[in-house]
């Protein structure tokens, strides 16, 4: 073979590798004031270099939902910033298959905080982000997830699904040091004032706790080590779910920054090229970004 043309094989080969990833934020519908936290989501992934971004933003509450068909096919990830809390609008019945359909064949999904306060009575979203929380969600949603003796356990006492004690700083401890979104970070960090969501409910299938945060009662928790951070598969998707992000002072902190733009890439490739950055919150230490 002619070196010429070798020489444009590996420049293709290495443009190809090189291709953006193609990432789209939902939102328009929140509790939570997606209005000032999708700009700062959007930021963290760009500035990896790693994405390109778009956002779908839905009608308001209580507008006709049946114009909202985002076209999650030509993404290899979707990041939700959504949820109907509060009676918002639920996705018209083609979008919900179309979602489905994305994940179960191959498409990467990132859930952030209040975006798992979604569609308690959509059993296949409920299905993709393993637990959530209020909404009406009770014990037969499913089970809580606990970690407790060294594992997670199914906690199936009856109750609502869904709490968090009052905002405060607090400590995520990594539960498997060894998966590529959790590669490299310390044992214990840090995380900057946030909500602890605590007892969401879920089918909680197929899914793998990443970290935990201990909920204590002393700021109105359970006294329990709640999931934090977890993957989730679905069909041959790949789900990154995060309780963290309640506000932009909570996704400025470092933690957060590198586990989302990690999480995200990580379901978009099944991989992680990221390195863990020096200001990395340390065991006692919040770190946040200006």
């Amino acid at each position: 073979m002619p070196i010429r043309l070798l020489s444009a094989l590996a420049f293709l080969a290495v443009s190809s590798s090189a291709a953006p990833i193609k990432a789209l934020i939902i939102d328009g519908q929140n509790n939570h004031n997606w209005r000032l936290t999708t700009p700062v989501l959007r930021k963290i992934l760009e500035d990896t270099g790693l994405f390109t971004v778009d956002v779908a933003t839905s009608p308001p509450k209580g507008e006709d939902m049946s114009s909202f068909h985002p076209r999650f096919q030509a993404y290899k990830v979707v990041i939700s910033n959504y949820s109907d809390f509060g009676g918002g609008g639920i996705w018209p019945p083609s979008t919900q298959q179309a979602f489905e359909d994305y994940v179960r064949r191959g498409g990467g999904f990132v859930t952030v905080h209040a975006a798992d306060n979604a569609f308690p009575m959509w059993l296949e979203y409920n299905r993709i982000i393993g637990v959530g929380g209020w909404g009406g969600r009770t014990e037969k949603s499913g089970p809580m997830l606990r970690f407790r003796n060294g594992a997670i356990v199914r906690d199936t006492t009856p109750g609502p699904g869904g709490h968090h004690g009052k905002p405060h700083p607090y400590q995520v401890t990594t539960r498997d040091p060894n998966h590529p979104i959790m590669k490299g970070l310390p044992p214990v960090w840090m995380h900057a004032r946030d909500e602890l969501y605590d007892s969401l409910r879920g089918p909680a299938e197929n899914v793998h706790v990443l970290a935990t945060a201990f909920s204590d009662k002393s700021t109105g928790g359970t006294g329990e080590h709640e999931p934090a951070l977890m993957t989730i598969s679905y069909g041959k998707g790949r789900v990154f779910h995060t309780i963290l992000g309640h506000d932009v002072d909570a996704i400025r902190c470092a933690g957060f920054i590198v586990t989302f733009a990690r999480g995200a890439e990580w379901a978009a490739t099944g991989k992680v090229t990221q390195s863990v950055p020096p200001d990395f919150p340390t065991k006692d230490q919040v770190s946040s970004r200006q």
